[in-house]
């Protein structure tokens, strides 16, 4: 079941965000993701509309919204493969006609993805937290033809 979180979901979004932080993120130092749970626990998701997916009474994974901007979209590594990414997606679709993301290159399941749901990559930066190359990708309602071709591999060049 997809439902807006409560302030009593925050325990379980945090150990969602920091294990799938972990798993997809291993290029990145484990540390620098401990360190953040602060950070997300008292100024990132206050500020955000989240939806998360339970299961069985568990948070299994969760989508949060800043405005147009996905700001979080995890799912529980052992939860993974098993539709609730997409569901989740799918309930921020609902949301905006527009969405935005930003995405480590490195993390080429979560590129992947996003391509496959629709999203186009529109530039290339580097996240100033982990010195990390990130692609800008966006959603727009109705531009379902813009997936067509390869999907991303991070050893490709994109020239913005």
């Amino acid at each position: 079941m997809i439902r807006q979180a409560t302030a009593c979901d925050a325990d379980a979004i945090l150990n969602v965000w920091l294990l799938a932080s972990l798993q997809a993120h291993d290029f990145i130092p484990a540390a620098f993701w401990w360190q953040q749970q602060e950070a997300m626990r008292a100024r990132y998701l206050p500020a955000a509309q989240i939806w998360v997916c339970e299961r069985q009474g568990e948070v299994q994974g969760f989508v949060a919204l800043v405005e147009d901007y996905i700001a979080a979209l995890f799912v529980r590594p052992d939860c993974q493969q098993s539709g609730i990414g997409r569901a989740l997606l799918d309930t921020a679709k609902q949301q905006r006609n527009k969405l935005t993301l930003k995405v480590y290159c490195k993390n080429d399941i979560a590129v992947n993805f996003y391509c496959d749901q629709g999203f186009s990559i529109i530039a290339e930066g580097t996240d100033a937290a982990t010195s990390q190359p990130e692609l800008y990708m966006e959603y727009r309602a109705g531009d379902k033809d813009r997936t067509q071709g390869p999907l991303w591999q991070h050893d490709s060049v994109i020239n913005s």
